[in-house]
């Protein structure tokens, strides 16, 4: 139910929003809402700089959605989003700590992904309709290719975060967003101003320091 939810308002949120403004801040929120609430339900205990390392990280990766009131876009994909990010923190914090009382990281995620289906196909449908279904076997391909593709991403994840502190894992996952602003300049042609490359330093500086603490 959680992974639905999750699913459901990044569509809305989309349909609100640009990618370069929505996904920063649902997924820049999320590590923020895991170190916070985690401190106080999970056993893990982080480091005086993993904790600044992740609090930095999360202000670079909001920072890339800055300009959502300066670019004219629906203030409504706020709401949107930072309910995609208490989804996002949630799940994190349950299969995390789920895939540890499992013991298999990798059989969790499947049964995690499978059982998700139930739940979002028909949601899917009721919101959209017979058209989100493929008509053809390329869509059927395209679809089971980012299936597997989206169940190696996740186990890994997973995976980490019984070798890790949740908070942590949750943190360095975010640093995708980084490289999506690289790939969108270099092969996009995307315009990277002075407050991307702020954010993008940030975003870097977080992870340096989470991974200094562990040395």
């Amino acid at each position: 139910l959680v992974h639905t939810s999750y699913q459901i308002f990044l569509a809305w949120a989309y349909e609100k929003g640009d990618l370069s403004r929505v996904y920063p801040i649902a997924r820049g929120s999320a590590p923020l809402m895991v170190l916070v609430v985690g401190s106080v339900l999970l056993p893990d205990r982080l480091a005086p700089l993993e904790a600044t390392g992740i609090v930095v990280l999360g202000a670079g990766i909001l920072g890339m959605a800055a300009g959502v009131f300066r670019s004219g876009e629906s203030i409504a994909l706020l709401p949107l989003a930072l309910a995609t990010a208490v989804a996002t923190a949630t799940y994190s914090m349950v299969d995390g700590t789920g895939a540890r009382v499992d013991g298999d990281a990798l059989a969790y995620v499947g049964w995690l992904l499978a059982l998700a289906t139930v739940f979002y196909a028909p949601a899917a449908i009721w919101m959209r309709g017979t058209a989100v279904i493929p008509r053809g076997a390329k869509g059927w391909l395209w679809g089971m290719g980012a299936g597997a593709a989206s169940w190696a991403a996740y186990a890994t994840v997973v995976w980490a975060m019984t070798q890790a502190p949740i908070a942590l894992v949750a943190a360095l996952r975010e640093t995708s967003i980084l490289f999506a602003v690289l790939l969108g300049w270099l092969l996009f042609g995307d315009r990277m101003t002075r407050g991307k490359w702020l954010s993008a330093g940030l975003i870097l500086l977080g992870v340096l320091l989470t991974r200094l603490a562990a040395v």
